[in-house]
C-alpha cells in the first residue's frame, strides 16, 4: 500500500520557506504601514503639507517600472520551465535592469528632498517614508542580487523562489505607493 497523499507545502512555487520569508516581509511592512497610517490619524493637516515634496509622478513612474519587471520575472519562470536558458537569463537581466531603474528613480528623489533639508528629523510623515521607503529600497537591492544569482545557472526551483520574492517586493511598493504618495 502506498502513500498518495502529497503534502500541500510541495506544490508552493518556490518552496516553502521563501513563503515564510515573504509572509513575515509583507508582515513586517504591513506593521510599517499600520504605524504610518496611525501617527497620519493624530496630525492629518502636517502629513498633507509634508506630503507636499513628494514627487508623485516619478513614484508612478517607479510603480510601472516595478510591476513591468515583476512580469518580466514571471516570464523568466516560464521560460525556466520550458527549458530556454537564455530566455530566462533574458528576461531575468530585463527584471533585474528595471529594479536598477526603479532605485536610481528613488535615489534621484531621495536627493532632492535631502537638498530640501528634509530629513527623518524633519517630521513624523518623513521618518515614515524615508524607512518604509528605504527599507523597500534595500529590499530592491536584494532582490536584484537574487535575481542575477538565479539568472547565473537557473533551475526551476531558485528561479521561482527568486520571483516570488521580487512579486513580494513589487506588492509591498503598490500598497506603499498610495498610501505614502496619493492618500489625501
Amino acid at each position: 500500500m502506498s502513500d498518495t497523499s502529497r503534502d500541500p507545502f510541495d506544490e508552493l512555487p518556490g518552496g516553502l520557506m521563501i513563503w515564510v520569508l515573504v509572509v513575515s516581509e509583507l508582515l513586517v511592512f504591513g506593521a510599517g504601514l499600520a504605524a504610518f497610517l496611525g501617527v497620519r490619524i493624530t496630525d492629518p493637516g502636517g502629513f498633507a503639507t509634508a506630503q507636499e515634496a513628494l514627487h508623485p509622478v516619478r513614484a508612478g513612474i517607479n510603480t510601472v517600472v516595478l510591476v513591468t519587471s515583476g512580469l518580466f520575472a514571471a516570464l523568466a519562470t516560464q521560460a525556466c520551465t520550458a527549458g530556454r536558458t537564455a530566455a530566462t537569463r533574458g528576461w531575468l537581466a530585463a527584471a533585474g535592469t528595471l529594479g536598477l531603474v526603479f532605485l536610481v528613480i528613488k535615489g534621484s528623489e531621495f536627493a532632492d528632498l535631502a537638498a530640501l533639508g528634509l530629513s527623518t528629523d524633519t517630521h513624523a510623515f518623513f521618518t515614515f517614508y524615508f524607512l518604509l521607503t528605504g527599507f523597500h529600497a534595500a529590499h530592491v537591492v536584494a532582490g536584484v542580487l537574487v535575481l542575477a544569482l538565479v539568472a547565473w545557472r537557473p533551475r526551476p526551483a531558485p528561479v521561482e523562489a527568486a520571483t516570488a520574492f521580487w512579486h513580494m517586493v513589487d506588492l509591498v511598493w503598490v500598497l506603499l505607493f498610495p498610501v505614502i504618495y496619493l492618500m489625501a
